[in-house]
């Protein structure tokens, strides 16, 4: 089997592009992601476009051959990793597109609002695919759920679970309360503990995260059925996103 030996191959750095340019990924219709782990668990639900890995990496994971690589050098692994320790497995994946139409069936949703950082957006992407939640929702200001980092930090959860964009949020979520899904914001002020809530919700609920420094904006909590608050004791002010997010997915998980 042929083997690229060169760093400026035109293959390869059409990948480091796409791992780079979030903008490019969208444009595309691709995302780039790295490590035997990941690719193949991605591979159970998102279709491989191109993959690359060394022989050390094929000779560790035998199962890579079914994403069928085209062998590259460590020096070129080097290239396209984008951590500080190459795993050697690199593959250009298609993003799934979920239809708009999930929103009139979706049962169990996350929105997030603002939620800038990608640990946080992959650990709540991962959290709502362990707990059962069948559609996410992402606002303005989002990191992207298939940037590298935040691929890292779900482990792939975004390949296993519908994610749409949507420009309005407090728009959308007065859509699902017209068909009876119950929205639950978290806000530390105007709110109650989150035992208050109940956990009767029989046409649906939605639970919506904002983001780590901001919260909510104030059209977005008005659009909620209920701002409800996970009570803390007093050696901290609050918990990051992606902690009080998989707090409140753990709490509805069964509804």
């Amino acid at each position: 089997m042929d083997m690229i030996t060169s760093r400026d191959n035109a293959g390869v750095k059409y990948a480091c592009t796409l791992r780079d340019s979030e903008k490019q990924r969208a444009a595309e219709g691709l995302f780039f992601a790295e490590g035997p782990k990941l690719c193949l668990e991605l591979a159970k639900s998102c279709t491989p476009r191109t993959a690359y890995a060394t022989e050390a990496a094929m000779e560790k994971t035998p199962a890579l051959e079914s994403l069928r690589p085209t062998l590259i050098a460590p020096h070129v692994a080097e290239k396209l990793a984008g951590t500080k320790t190459s795993q050697g497995v690199f593959v250009l994946f298609e993003q799934p597109a979920p239809p708009i139409e999930r929103l009139d069936t979706a049962t169990h949703i996350l929105a997030l609002e603002g939620v800038q950082d990608p640990g946080n957006v992959g650990t709540l992407l991962r959290s709502a695919a362990a707990f059962g939640y069948d559609l996410v929702l992402l606002g303005p200001g989002c990191a992207a759920p298939f940037s590298p980092k935040t691929l890292r930090s779900s482990m792939g959860a975004a390949g296993r679970l519908p994610v749409l964009h949507v420009d309005d949020l407090p728009a959308t979520l007065q859509g699902l309360r017209a068909r009876g899904v119950a929205c639950l914001a978290t806000a530390l002020y105007n709110s109650r503990p989150l035992g208050e809530a109940g956990q009767e919700f029989p046409q649906g609920l939605c639970v919506v995260i904002g983001s780590e420094g901001q919260g909510l904006t104030d059209a977005t909590v008005a659009a909620c059925d209920l701002a409800v608050r996970i009570p803390m004791t007093d050696r901290v002010e609050s918990l990051n996103a992606g902690v009080a997010g998989s707090v409140l997915l753990w709490q509805f998980r069964n509804v």
